[in-house]
């Protein structure tokens, strides 16, 4: 009923077990009430955080390091709604924004797509029927284009710089109609994206060509809720999972001395290949022979039960928070 946004600084680098926990006390810089379910949120900049909320408000909170507050420094009041945007009741879900300072883009329940700027009291580009199912997240593919995910089992890119309020390209899963729940993309090899659904798989996309997977492979037992490419260590994949679990996928080049597919108790990784591909950057995502590239699995918390609800990571330090009503920093990714 009461939701909060909170700020943490868990800054002390001193406690740091033999197993990469953090041991130090994290201590709860400031927080402020929210309106609504926390959908989905993310730094636009040192001091602004955009946040999307179940009620379909967009809302920028601003962090005064001077004094340790939070204050709401701009709200789209409905930026996501069912019914018209004025009346009292029909807010939808936004469930996902992603931000490319001063460039904020949101999705939601409602199959809409919002373009803001951070110093803009409207929306700058409004697509209202992008979709007529839920948009489950969001991504920029490059500064002028974003891909989508919906709960059809469809990705979608759209160009912002085309006025026609139609995605520029569509791709979708074979058969079931699995709702795709995230995705990401390569930090450099931008032709390469990750998604992620209800089934747990872990689906490849090569936008260049085709429109279906690359690899599709299996993961987790439930739904796959984040997915993301380390930012400085693309090779490296993490995801998360209503089952409980958080795996790292290690692709990189070296593992082929390593036992391939060590599962702690996971399920074998399948690949069902669409295509060949010829590249001249060859990536270990778009592999086609598994053999040749053997792909090494950890999860990170085996004896997790409860629901990993999202995940970020940065240099050697990876973030997750989950069911348990914790968050939990692990500081030694590679180690």
């Amino acid at each position: 009923q009461d939701n909060r946004i909170s700020l943490w600084s868990a800054d002390d680098l001193g406690n740091v077990g033999l197993n990469g926990e953090y041991h130090g006390e994290p201590h709860l810089l400031c927080d402020i009430q929210h309106n609504g379910d926390v959908m989905d949120m993310q730094f636009l900049d040192q001091e602004r955080i955009v946040v999307g909320s179940s009620t379909g408000t967009v809302t920028i909170f601003r962090h005064h390091q001077n004094n340790q507050t939070l204050s709401a420094n701009h709200r789209w009041e409905r930026a996501h709604y069912h019914v018209g945007q004025d009346t009292s009741c029909g807010g939808a879900a936004c469930t996902g924004v992603v931000c490319s300072n001063p460039e904020i883009v949101t999705v939601g329940e409602d199959g809409r797509i919002n373009l803001f700027r951070a110093d803009q009291k409207d929306a700058v580009r409004t697509i209202d029927n992008a979709d007529s199912s839920t948009l489950h997240a969001v991504t920029f593919l490059r500064t002028t284009e974003i891909l989508t995910v919906n709960s059809i089992g469809q990705l979608k890119i759209w160009d912002l710089r085309q006025q026609r309020n139609e995605p520029s390209q569509i791709f979708s899963l074979a058969g079931d109609r699995v709702p795709l729940h995230c995705v990401d993309r390569h930090p450099n090899q931008q032709h390469i994206v990750a998604t992620g659904g209800q089934d747990g798989m872990l689906s490849i996309w090569d936008i260049r060509q085709g429109t279906m997977p690359v690899s599709l492979l299996n993961a987790h037992e439930a739904e796959m809720w984040e997915v993301h490419f380390h930012p400085s260590n693309p090779d490296h994949l993490f995801t998360c999972s209503e089952d409980g679990s958080l795996w790292h996928w290690d692709a990189s080049t070296n593992v082929s001395e390593k036992p391939s597919f060590l599962h702690q108790g996971g399920r074998n990784t399948t690949y069902l290949s669409h295509s060949t591909i010829n590249q001249s950057v060859a990536s270990a995502w778009l592999s086609n022979d598994p053999t040749k590239d053997r792909m090494e699995i950890t999860n990170l918390i085996p004896n997790q039960t409860l629901s990993v609800n999202s995940l970020d990571v940065l240099g050697p330090c990876l973030v997750y928070g989950t069911d348990a009503e914790a968050i939990y920093v692990n500081r030694q990714l590679f180690a």
